[in-house]
């Protein structure tokens, strides 16, 4: 190729230089009106024309196109957010006639719809009425408000707009059939189940309580793990990220409150109390393990339609970050949403001392205030282990001097005879 484009320059040179001679000579033998010499052979013009579109091809192999760099250029490789903020249409996934068997399925999937629509207005004009008659059974009139939450959710469940919105974090929680896909979702799909193994796992139950049979969904975001370059660990504004049930975290990534979100799925308000607490607190006088409380708030209310995070307004007893002390191995901590025996009064809890925090009994607390976390509420756990981060927990926020802990030595069995004269003269 190098020598076919060589070949070609030097081809176009001869042309330039043979056609300067020629206008040079017509210019200086005008007066005498002498003929123009005559045109080359065709056969030379067809190999120049050969040669030269030779090698515009070969030039034009070596740089890609235009069209190549186009296609190379990534596109969007992630999908848009699709949220209540940023809300998005529904569209059909095919056309309209395109598959004809889809448009079939989705014309007696909206049929269905209407029948159930229309067996659910006949159920709720009935339980009108039984409602303004006096005589009516208490028991009938329960089983019919349940075929009428029943017939709520069969009535649109099965519309792919009413899917796609549920899947898509749009569903309006102030609808039945969204708080059922919603709930539904979390318990088969694995989030409720990896929560319930950690927990299980670990040993947070029987640990801690007995039995643990959350019904909401509880989410728990801390801030992210600091740069390990110094200059931008003081510099960086570090984001709050959502963290999996049971990882380790670092204690400098607790030393702040962490953001609590919540999904849950009955519309009338009800009250939970917050606890946090540490599992795995050496206690060097039984030779064992007590627990330590580190958050309590009582009296936070709860339904479908709270804010997220929840806005706790209350300081009842003020948040102590992890401090796992030196010398330990990795310490539990269980953050639990608990419901209140009543779900509308609220429980008049004093604010512990610090005395009280360490060796706290939950056992004891939640059958003293009516607390049960076997009917419903939220939970969440992880793991920490002691760093350097930890002395200045102890030192700026304790303000008392870090405890050191390890495993006692062993007694020697020789020591009396090392300390006898090995040889006696």
């Amino acid at each position: 190729m190098f020598s076919l484009r060589r070949a070609t320059r030097a081809y176009n040179g001869l042309t330039r230089v043979r056609y300067n001679v020629t206008v040079a000579s017509t210019q200086s033998v005008e007066p005498t009106l002498a003929p123009a010499p005559p045109p080359p052979p065709a056969k030379k013009a067809e190999a120049a024309e050969a040669l030269a579109n030779s090698a515009q091809a070969s030039s034009k192999e070596d740089k890609p196109s235009t069209a190549t760099r186009k296609r190379g250029r990534a596109g969007p490789t992630g999908r848009p957010l699709i949220n209540l903020e940023r809300p998005r249409q529904y569209s059909r996934p095919i056309g309209v006639g395109v598959l004809p068997v889809y448009d079939q399925a989705l014309g007696y999937i909206k049929r269905d719809s209407k029948l159930r629509k229309a067996e659910l207005e006949e159920y709720r004009a009935l339980l009108k009425k039984a409602e303004s008659t006096p005589d009516w059974n208490q028991d009938d009139l329960e089983k019919l408000k349940e075929k009428i939450r029943i017939l709520e959710v069969q009535s649109e469940i099965n519309l792919p707009s009413v899917r796609w919105k549920a899947r898509n974090g749009m569903a309006d929680m102030s609808q039945p059939v969204y708080r059922h896909l919603v709930e539904q979702r979390w318990r088969e799909d694995g989030p409720l189940d990896m929560l319930m193994e950690r927990i299980y796992q670990m040993g947070v139950v029987p640990d801690m309580m007995p039995e643990m049979h959350p019904s909401f969904d509880l989410r728990v975001n801390f801030p992210e793990p600091p740069p390990q370059d110094p200059v931008r660990r003081a510099r960086v504004k570090r984001k709050y990220e959502k963290i999996e049930p049971g990882v380790f975290l670092l204690p400098e990534q607790t030393r702040r409150p962490p953001m609590l979100y919540t999904t849950v799925f009955h519309t009338d308000p009800r009250l939970y109390t917050l606890l946090m607490v540490d599992l795995d607190v050496p206690n060097p006088d039984d030779q064992a393990f007590q627990t330590y409380l580190h958050w309590l708030q009582p009296n936070i209310s709860l339904s479908a339609f709270s804010e997220s995070p929840i806005p706790i307004t209350t300081s009842h007893t003020k948040y102590v970050p992890p401090h796992p002390q030196k010398g330990t191995n990795y310490h539990r901590y269980a953050l639990l949403l608990v419901p209140q025996s009543h779900p509308t009064e609220k429980v008049t809890i004093p604010v512990p001392t610090e005395e009280e925090r360490l060796g706290f009994n939950y056992r004891a607390f939640s059958e003293f205030y009516g607390l049960d976390a076997g009917k419903g509420g939220g939970a969440f756990m992880w793991r920490e282990v002691w760093d350097e981060t930890v002395s200045q927990i102890y030192r700026d926020t304790l303000k008392k001097e870090e405890p050191v802990f390890g495993r006692s030595p062993k007694p020697d069995p020789y020591a009396e005879v090392k300390q006898t004269k090995k040889y006696i003269l």
